[in-house]
Parts: C-alpha cells; sequence; structure tokens
C-alpha cells in the first residue's frame, strides 16, 4: 500500500434520523484519531451527465493513505457506532478512491 491520499465516498438514505444522529456524534472523532478529513455531505447532489446511481446523501472524506482507511474501518470502536448508521440508513456505496501519487 501506497502513501497516496484515499478519498471516501458513502451514499445513503437516512430514514431513521434519530438512530443516523448516534452514528453521527461518534464517527468524528474516530475519524480524525485515524488521520481522516471530513470534507462535505450534499442531500442534493446534481449529476450533469450520465445516468445518476445515487439518491439520497453523498458524503465525502479522506485519509492519508490506504492503510489510515482500512485502520478507521475495522476500529473496533467504529463498527460499534456504524450499527447506528446500518440501522437508520439505507447504504448504497462506501467506495474508497486512490489519489494521484506526488509528482516527482
Amino acid at each position: 500500500m501506497s502513501d497516496v491520499p484515499v478519498y471516501m465516498i458513502a451514499n445513503f438514505t437516512v430514514h431513521d434520523a434519530d438512530t443516523y444522529r448516534k452514528y453521527e456524534r461518534g464517527f468524528f472523532p474516530i475519524l480524525k484519531r485515524h488521520g481522516g478529513e471530513f470534507f462535505t455531505y450534499d442531500d442534493n447532489a446534481v449529476t450533469f451527465e450520465g445516468d445518476s446511481p445515487r439518491e439520497g446523501r453523498v458524503v465525502l472524506f479522506r485519509f492519508p493513505n490506504e492503510q489510515a482507511a482500512r485502520d478507521w474501518f475495522d476500529d473496533p470502536e467504529y463498527q460499534a457506532i456504524s450499527e447506528h448508521r446500518r440501522a437508520g440508513t439505507s447504504m448504497r456505496f462506501l467506495t474508497m478512491i486512490h489519489g494521484l501519487p506526488p509528482r516527482k
């Protein structure tokens, strides 16, 4: 695994806001602990071309490298709070995209 940044894109629909808020409250401290950085979310993303496979919320965040992202996802504390996300949303995808390596 290289040291290029990775970006996480999540797409889901919130169907139980109270349950999802329990996930949100625990998400940010764990994200930060693994070097993650939250960028944004959008409940009304706009597709300019092509079929949009997504509905609902789109979230974008980043980790310094793939190992940090894997450590975050595998973190037992994250897995425990993610049960609130699973109960309060319908997840379509959580995707990791590798950034470009540094230019030399």
